[in-house]
């Protein structure tokens, strides 16, 4: 078990709100923090995917009632769409007598959909916080190899071969295929969705063409645009947008698109270990996104994150805006041995960061010109969580 940088974040907040609603993909931890966050105060558990659980509430306000002074954890909420109306009065009845706080633990793994219904129900009386897979500084620098290969969802990078890791991957993008999606009422055929979900893994952190893709499937642009949709909903797909603050430069529009994990990515693409993958084309491309990824995750609340390209090609694989306008470029490298780029200069004197980074795979830290270094992936971590606790709550 590793500790989560999130569960000091939900200790410190359950007194201060209402409810929390904590966001995540399946499978990524949130129960299991939720249950520990629960551990040391009266609480009581239900999962609403559960018969017997959602049967509890067929009169959610005496329930609730009966359990004013227990944290009240409901799990994949977003089953039950017609509660928030509930949960907003028994909210507002508990702020009319002083015990409004630390009422509630929502869990849901769409966003989007979970995002919109407690939006238009909870305004004003919730935080939400996302949970995501396991990252470097939880599991130490030792294994940042292990988290590119097998991603970070705990049971996937826990497991004790490559083959039971792989096994259980093969199993989560099956489950999602053909129970998860169908459970949203949306009639896409699991066969598709994957060869979809497929064609991104292919091409991890690659301008999006919505076209070649609709057009490989046999589908119109609209629709695979809706199911590109659908991924970033279900918190597995990142749509990272391009930098816009150069008038002066001709900027490409379209987004950039990644598999968020990467060893769901290998799992799609069917590569099984490090000795596979360092052998396949797209071992450098699943190397930057899920660098990428990691430093999005642990960058500070309200850091803004794009990458850079001219219509030319000059380019920078991340550029992370802080709170206070400060603005890092992040380079990728898969090379241990890094060098800097006539065009991540060129790209640098566009932007002009306060601070440039080459991500490396290796372990030191050293200087490439007077304003660049080379960093290892927690190297660069470790910068950013020294600036604020990672990813707070944003409240609504």
């Amino acid at each position: 078990m590793y500790t989560r940088h999130l569960g000091r974040r939900i200790d410190y907040l359950l007194p201060h709100t209402p409810a929390i609603v904590l966001l995540g993909a399946r499978q990524v931890g949130k129960t299991t923090l939720a249950i520990q966050a629960g551990s040391e105060k009266p609480s009581i558990y239900l999962d609403l995917e559960d018969n017997d659980d959602r049967a509890k509430l067929a009169n959610p306000a005496r329930y609730f009632a009966e359990h004013e002074n227990e944290l009240i954890i409901l799990d994949e909420v977003h089953r039950l769409p017609e509660l928030f109306q509930q949960l907003r009065g028994v909210i507002d009845k508990g702020r009319q007598s002083g015990s409004g706080n630390g009422r509630f633990l929502l869990l849901g793994s769409a966003a989007m959909d979970l995002l919109q219904q407690t939006g238009e129900s909870l305004a004003g009386r919730v935080s939400y916080l996302e949970l995501n897979p396991l990252d470097v500084l939880e599991t130490g620098p030792a294994d940042t190899e292990k988290l590119w290969v097998r991603g970070g969802f705990p049971r996937s990078f826990l497991a004790e071969t490559d083959d039971l890791s792989m096994e259980w991957r093969r199993n989560f993008i099956r489950t999602h295929l053909e129970r998860d999606v169908p459970q949203f009422g949306l009639r896409i055929p699991a066969e598709t969705l994957r060869r979809f979900w497929t064609m991104l893994a292919h091409n991890q952190s690659q301008l999006l063409n919505v076209s070649n893709i609709a057009q490989s499937l046999g589908v119109s642009g609209k629709t695979a645009a809706s199911y590109l949709d659908l991924m970033v909903d279900l918190l597995l797909v990142r749509r990272l947008q391009p930098w816009s603050g150069n008038a002066g430069k001709r900027l490409v529009k379209s987004p950039k698109v990644y598999v968020r994990d990467s060893g769901i990515a290998h799992a799609l693409l069917g590569i099984r270990d490090k000795e596979a993958l360092l052998g396949h084309p797209v071992a450098g491309q699943t190397w930057e996104s899920y660098v990428i990824e990691t430093m999005i995750n642990l960058a500070p609340e309200g850091t803004a994150a794009n990458f850079y390209r001219t219509s030319n090609g000059t380019e920078i694989d991340l550029i992370l805006t802080l709170p206070g306008d400060e603005r890092w470029a992040i380079e990728v490298k898969r090379n241990s041995a890094p060098k800097l780029e006539r065009g991540f200069h060129s790209a640098c004197a566009d932007i002009a960061p306060t601070r440039r980074f080459i991500v490396y795979p290796g372990d030191e830290r050293f200087p490439l010109d007077d304003s660049t270094d080379a960093i290892s992936v927690a190297g660069l971590t470790q910068l950013l969580q020294a600036l604020s606790v990672p990813r707070a709550a944003i409240h609504s």
